[in-house]
């Protein structure tokens, strides 16, 4: 099944995972600051491109580097709204960033494998229907949260040997904005 049999409109839902997906993810550490937040190549001009078709682009992060102390969350609002102002420079748009600050070890529902953030969305945005959602990221947890909610899962894959149970997978975001919009 290609992306293009899906009738991907307007009623359709992205929903993005941040680092690793939008950022370069910090191994083993966390982006504090708009000085560490660099963007994955393509990243921007991939979501200007996916906000011709999809008719909401919201983020879900999860964030427990405010959870273990090494950052406020000011800090993290200075980061999203950085990075949201240079989305809507280049042509793009964000309707909203939910994060869960919580410890993986909290088990916290706000915390991807847990669907609170998505529906916290669906609050805010009603008309979200998770049957017309797509989730991309690019961990087993974010695949986990799009299953438990019947979203097609999309799987960022560097590697071959980083496949994970989803849908479709790609390389980069951009990837996915060209094979959306093919049609």
């Amino acid at each position: 099944m290609n992306l293009q049999e899906l009738h991907i409109d307007k009623s359709w839902t992205l929903f993005l995972d941040r680092d690793g997906v939008i950022n370069k993810k910090i191994e083993g550490g966390y982006v504090l600051s708009t000085e560490m937040f660099e963007w994955i190549e393509g990243s921007i001009e991939a979501i200007s491109k996916l906000s011709k078709v999809f008719g909401r682009i919201i983020v879900v992060t999860n964030q427990q580097g405010i959870g273990k102390g090494l950052m406020s969350e000011y800090d993290l609002q200075t980061i999203h709204n950085f990075m949201k102002t240079e989305i809507e420079k280049h042509g793009g748009r964000v309707e909203a960033i939910y994060h869960s600050p919580y410890l993986s070890i909290e088990n916290n529902p706000m915390r991807k494998p847990g669907i609170g953030m998505p529906l916290q969305a669906k609050v805010e945005f009603p008309e979200i229907d998770f049957q017309k959602s797509i989730m991309v990221g690019d961990s087993k947890g974010d695949m986990e949260m799009a299953e438990k909610l019947s979203m097609k899962k999309i799987f960022i894959a560097v590697n071959k040997s980083d496949y994970i149970n989803a849908d479709y997978v790609f390389k980069s975001l951009k990837k996915i904005s060209l094979a959306v919009n093919k049609f």
